[in-house]
């Protein structure tokens, strides 16, 4: 099947007259031919904006019953049990409110296996019992819903056939109007009630910690009543004009170029890193914060990334369901407001060879209801021990669970940024800078009989010079670690651009939990030994901190020595994503999601299945992309120019004697014989990739499946590439029918 670009004439002869057959140059024109987009607003100020698209609790207040709204603030707040009197009050109130902001439609919104969100539209239109039309919206479609749940990935926990799959309303995050739609929030499970979502289970993880955490931060503070788990995100993503875009077919299908040789300048001299914003891409981002605001995303920083066209946008700090949910949503809202800009936005992970990729920093901590953050340094060292205690119990997770947490951010798309001197290795390890280092290092080696006092003010002294003396901030960043402490929080910097936060958070969330919990029983046995409870805590966390020593590394990630060295702490070096996904099978996960309630073993052996099924099929559309563009777009090309070289050739022995003729030849034929051995090359090769693409494609096993991709398909695939990129090289541009890297990066 051959590959064909095609654009609208008319938008193109309104623009420029037709003088070139090739796309590659109509694209090109096109997108220098885009000028910023100037919209008229009248006040855009964040404070004024912000939440205005949104079902939140002041507006709740005007559109709801006052003696429903404590019952519905305390359901919000306590998970408690949603009455059917509610959910019609709150029903009717949503609806009025939505409709008086233009909807004519209201949705579920959930976050199925496939990465993305969905949405099924359903009029507010009715018939009464009269059949008068009127627009109704109940309590019982507000609470849950059936939509047909047979596409969605599921892994094998429910049949084909068995279509039935419910979402249901999440009161904690609230409902928003985009366009004509209302968007409520859900949950989305199977009819055996088995998570289907990516949002089930994160929910589950954040209740976890919540009971975990609150019975460790009441070692410290007894008003302690409930610990909420915070995400802060920074998303990173490419630009391309949406000319240049559709003429690459690559791009269009697979969200990256498979193939493309470096431009001369790309990255090398770091001036596009905190640069001025090009005025087109401010528009964007303009527009793009605007209405981020109006959904109540609270969206603070932008600027420009490491790599041409890169940028990264970044919000406030908010509870990790919302600001899961607000993650994807704004992911969504790129793409929309990037066509008004005649922009396409890039989230996959690797878009361009030779350049940065992007990735999704997901910054975590943990909050009390006494306005205590967990995981920063205290103001006197009682403080500090409880901020030691929390830092040691996530050093302890990471270490237990190293394994999981990289199976949770593994993916066909990452796999391309992972390793590959530009972010995180593929081995997770925690950075906690030379002063944590150090004051670590003093409380294992102290001696807790002698270096404990405390007094009535609940000050200590603990014998431990530096713990009192912890400052917030205090140590350096180091891009090269997956997993860093970055002053007050953990930063999961190996998350991948495209992927849902809600993957590697549930993980993380798990694995600090059951963490936790297994920390208060050790301690609690201790004190009803006898020992004092400052004692008891001393005593676990010392043994912890040299229990896990192996995941400490505040070294260069990049190098060589690291993976040996990793290798010999027993950490977790794995590069294959096939295997790193076993790792959510290992009898200690399936423990850890068990025990903590966010996943069973069904759910977990069900999203193994998925991740290895996605992982075949992307590289399974990659290859098929890749033959075709080859077959239809480069060797033509090569073929048409190694034709007027032959052309030349044999024209110049007309004119000249044989041996001047050879001589003024001589880089002619070796340019085609060059050519002739790179397009052999590439057939042969295409050849042998469709091989070994079928045969993968026979494998029932997915696991095998998708191993047979990454052992036979991709190998052949970046073999492959070497040769087309050689041949852009050496082609007449005049014929090269696909946009290159230096139009694609540097056209704005």
């Amino acid at each position: 099947m051959r590959l064909k670009i095609q654009f609208n004439p008319i938008k193109i002869k309104k623009r420029h007259k037709m003088t070139n057959n090739n796309i590659r140059f109509e694209a090109v024109k096109m997108a220098l031919n885009h000028e910023p987009i100037v919209t008229n607003k009248t006040n855009t100020r964040a404070s004024v904006i912000f939440a205005q698209n949104v079902f939140t609790r002041e507006k709740m207040q005007e559109y709801i019953a006052s003696n429903i709204l404590d019952e519905l603030f305390e359901l919000m707040d306590n998970e408690k049990t949603l009455s059917r009197d509610i959910a019609n009050s709150v029903a009717i109130g949503m609806k009025k409110w939505a409709m008086d902001h233009g909807a004519t439609h209201y949705t579920h919104w959930f976050q199925p296996l496939t990465g993305g969100t969905a949405e099924k539209h359903d009029a507010f239109f009715d018939f009464d019992a009269n059949g008068k039309p009127i627009e109704k919206f109940s309590g019982s479609v507000l609470y849950q819903q059936e939509p047909d749940a047979s596409s969605f990935p599921s892994g094998g926990i429910r049949n084909t056939f068995e279509a039935r799959g419910y979402s249901a309303w999440d009161p904690s995050s609230p409902a928003f109007v985009i366009g004509d739609r209302l968007c409520i929030p859900t949950i989305f499970v199977a009819y055996t009630g088995e998570a289907l979502d990516y949002k089930t289970p994160l929910l589950r993880s954040i209740a976890a910690v919540n009971k975990a955490a609150v019975g460790v931060a009441n070692y410290f503070d007894r008003n302690v009543k409930r610990v909420t788990t915070y995400l802060g995100w920074e998303q990173e993503y490419f630009l391309v004009d949406e000319s240049l875009f559709a003429a690459r077919p690559d791009l269009l299908m697979t969200g990256r170029t498979l193939m493309g040789h470096y431009s001369s300048k790309n990255q090398q001299l770091d001036d596009h890193y905190f640069g001025i914003i090009p005025e087109r891409v401010l528009a964007f981002m303009t527009e793009l914060e605007e209405e981020a605001l109006k959904l109540g995303i609270p969206v603070k920083t932008r600027h420009n990334e490491v790599a041409p066209n890169q940028f990264e946008l970044a919000p406030i700090y908010e509870e990790a369901n919302l600001g899961s949910d607000h993650n994807q949503l704004i992911m969504s809202l790129m793409e929309q407001v990037a066509h008004h800009h005649h922009f396409r936005v890039l989230l996959h992970e690797k878009p361009y060879g030779g350049v940065n990729g992007s990735g999704k920093h997901c910054n975590w901590s943990l909050g009390t209801n006494t306005g205590v953050n967990l995981v920063a340094p205290g103001k006197n060292p009682y403080q500090n021990l409880q901020f030691v205690t929390f830092l040691v119990n996530v050093l302890k997770a990471v270490h237990r669970h190293n394994g999981v947490l990289k199976a949770s951010i593994a993916s066909a798309t990452n796999a391309h940024r992972l390793g590959a001197n530009e972010a995180p290795p593929a081995i997770i390890s925690v950075f906690l800078g030379s002063q944590l280092t150090e004051a670590l290092a003093q409380i294992e080696n102290a001696d807790v009989d002698k270096g404990i006092i405390i007094n009535a003010k609940k000050e200590m002294k603990l014998g431990v010079g530096n713990i009192p003396e912890i400052l917030l901030d205090n140590t350096d960043r180091n891009r090269t670690s997956p997993f860093a402490f970055t002053g007050n929080r953990f930063e999961f910097r190996a998350v991948g651009s495209s992927a849902n936060c809600a993957g590697a958070v549930l993980a993380l969330n798990a694995a600090v939990a059951e963490q936790l919990t297994m920390f208060k029983q050790e301690v609690d046995a201790l004190i009803e030994q006898g020992e004092a409870k400052e004692r008891a805590l001393f005593h676990v966390i010392k043994r912890y901190i040299k229990e896990c020593q192996a995941i400490h590394f505040d070294g260069n990630g990049y190098s060589d020595a690291w993976k040996e060295e990793a290798a010999k702490r027993g950490l977790d070096c794995e590069t294959n994503v096939p295997k790193i996904i076993d790792n959510y099978l290992s009898d200690s996960s399936l423990k850890m999601f068990s025990s903590t309630g966010v996943l069973s073993p069904s759910e977990l052996e069900s999203r193994c299945e998925v991740k290895w099924e996605n992982y075949s099929l992307k590289l399974q559309i990659e290859s098929r992309v890749f033959g075709d563009l080859v077959i239809n777009h480069v060797l033509p090309a090569a073929k048409r120019y190694q034709k007027m070289l032959l052309e030349k050739v044999a024209n110049m022995k007309m004119v000249f004697d044989a041996d001047e003729a050879k001589a003024l030849n001589e880089q002619d034929c070796l340019l085609i014989r060059r050519i002739e051995a790179h397009a052999s090359a590439i057939i042969a090769g295409v050849d042998k990739m469709t091989k070994l693409r079928v045969t993968a494609n026979h494998i029932d096993n997915q696991r095998e499946r998708a191993l047979s991709f990454h052992d036979n398909v991709v190998p052949i695939m970046e073999d492959i590439r070497k040769h087309v990129d050689e041949l852009e090289m050496w082609v007449d541009d005049q014929l090269w029918t696909l946009p290159k890297y230096r139009e694609l990066l540097f056209i704005r």
